[in-house]
């Protein structure tokens, strides 16, 4: 019976330091409340909460999420410029990214993304499956679809939004498992990125 009790206070404790661990590791972003993401002078105002994640996938980039990062996972790339790669290179050696380079065309984006996303995230399998020009930070720039097997052979849809202003980058990213999520979750990314400004 002691032995039971101990167990369960154990579990008890592992469970709340767990839970206190991932509530400081990431923070919260209250709806109606405008915020800069990616350290960068983008501004947005979310229409419902969002939490955004403290490992931050490069120092110009910051990842927002509503149910986890790997159902729906929304990164901001703000003023990135040009000789820097989107995100932190594990091994400029051995897993040499793509760079942004002040050559770099709007119809070029989405080969720059499908580069860093076969580069880091080890994927065979990337396509686009759609693109078009579109107003983003208040300014002519792109949008574009896109599909692919992540390393876990989940399929997955992702859309970006991005605009080169005075010669750097802004996007913004949304990638969730082609089932159910994407779909799910979509309305929100548009809410999103309709309220960026700089």
């Amino acid at each position: 019976m002691k032995k039971t009790m101990w167990t369960r206070a154990a579990l008890v404790g592992v469970v709340t330091m767990l839970s206190v661990s991932v509530a400081c590791a990431n923070g919260y972003r209250e709806k109606n409340m405008q915020v800069e993401v990616a350290k960068s002078a983008m501004k947005v105002t979310p229409v419902r909460d969002w939490n955004s994640l403290s490992i931050r996938p490069g120092k110009k980039a910051e990842t927002w999420t509503l149910d986890g990062e790997q159902l729906n996972d929304v990164t901001f790339y703000g003023g990135i410029v040009p000789g820097e790669p989107l995100i932190r290179e594990t091994s400029k050696k051995h897993k040499p990214l793509p760079k942004f380079t002040s050559d770099t065309l709007l119809v070029e984006i989405p080969e720059l993304l499908e580069g860093t996303y076969r580069t880091e995230k080890g994927i065979g399998s990337f396509s686009v499956t759609n693109s078009k020009p579109d107003r983003f930070l208040g300014q002519d720039g792109i949008r574009f679809t896109y599909e692919y097997v992540d390393a876990d052979n989940l399929p997955r849809k992702g859309e970006a939004r991005a605009a080169l202003i005075k010669g750097q980058l802004y996007m913004a990213t949304f990638d969730a498992p082609r089932l159910h999520y994407f779909e799910a979750t979509l309305d929100d990314f548009h809410a999103l990125t309709d309220s960026a400004a700089l």
